[in-house]
């Protein structure tokens, strides 16, 4: 896996992530899922690397979801968060899925 200056593994575009592996990628939280209290606790949240991943024939590649077992609220992961995210990577419904990822939240610089 590539490396830069701190020697921290180089994110990796979502259409590129390992069906099964460990793996860092980064984007943009576009959706969230919180499931009603009479389910299991479990937090979800999918996240795309591409600003317009909305286009027709793209097929859900930029699309990456990440699942907290056991939280029903995952503090700062909102819709619209950048993040980078580390963890296994499984393929689950069709999506590339990373449960209880490690992640970083990624701040804007103001101008």
């Amino acid at each position: 896996m590539p490396t830069n200056q701190g020697d921290r593994p180089l994110p990796v575009p979502i259409n590129e992530l390992p069906l099964r592996g460990r793996a860092v990628s980064s984007g943009v939280i576009d959706a969230v899922t919180i499931l009603p209290l009479s389910s299991g606790p479990e937090f979800s949240a999918i996240v795309t690397d591409r600003e317009f991943h909305r286009m027709p024939g793209d097929g859900g590649s930029h699309r990456l979801r990440l699942v907290w077992l056991g939280r029903r609220r995952v503090p700062g992961i909102d819709v619209g968060t950048r993040l980078r995210v580390e963890g296994m990577v499984s393929l689950r419904g069709g999506l590339p899925t990373m449960f209880n990822p490690r992640y970083e939240i990624i701040g804007t610089q103001e101008g």
